[in-house]
């Protein structure tokens, strides 16, 4: 009797701790926390782009930085501050980028460029099963003390090979990039302020004074 009694305890502990690990927080349930209840954010940000080796060079890194603010559905706004001045603008019709040095702008419609890229992962939707629609999303699990996402593209023809997504609870903390020819850009963010009162305005972009546009 002691023996099944020790048995029925044990086989207990072992239901709890499988119960436990299954409603654990992963980054698949961070991700759909982010998107359903962060509406608008605020953050700084560093960049670090890694550029592989080839053609005899060897691999080299590009750091910039700058801030960055969204807004659901699909208004971002991106602004490199060092140690180029650039603005990268989606105010929910068109995605506008301005090279600041060039004076030029290039005009994109939105909805046509927007779907499979990065941005959407933090900005285009509140809904997970819309994001399912263009990438593949699998948990990865916790490193550096972050949960994360793989989105892999649905898209052929996708200039990304996979992005990966890194939170810590429901706060957006990292964008891992790879695209297509083997270049890495890993963006990590600070300062970060969820449900910010935002503006319309802030998304509003209009080319400077002699600004060359090129619309596509």
């Amino acid at each position: 009797m002691m023996g099944s009694n020790l048995r029925r305890f044990f086989l207990a502990i072992v239901l709890i701790a499988a119960c436990a690990g299954a409603v654990r927080a992963d980054g698949m349930n961070d991700l759909d926390t982010f998107i359903r209840t962060v509406k608008s954010g605020r953050a700084d940000f560093t960049q670090v782009v890694t550029i592989p080796a080839r053609d005899g060079q060897a691999a080299r890194l590009k750091t910039s930085s700058g801030s960055f603010e969204f807004s659901r559905p699909g208004r971002f706004k991106f602004i490199y501050k060092k140690p180029f001045a650039q603005t990268i603008v989606a105010d929910g019709q068109t995605l506008w980028m301005w090279d600041v040095e060039l004076n030029q702008v290039t005009a994109r419609k939105q909805s046509a460029v927007l779907g499979s890229t990065p941005a959407a992962l933090i900005a285009s939707t509140s809904d997970l099963h819309v994001l399912e629609i263009d990438f593949v999303l699998t948990a990865e699990g916790e490193r550096d003390g972050m949960e994360w996402v793989q989105a892999m593209p649905k898209a052929k023809d996708s200039s990304l090979q996979n992005v990966r997504v890194g939170f810590r609870g429901a706060e957006l903390m990292s964008l891992e990039i790879l695209d297509s020819f083997g270049q890495k850009s890993a963006l990590k963010f600070g300062n970060v302020q969820s449900n910010v009162a935002l503006e319309a305005a802030t998304f509003a972009f209009k080319p400077p004074p002699g600004a060359d546009v090129i619309r596509q």
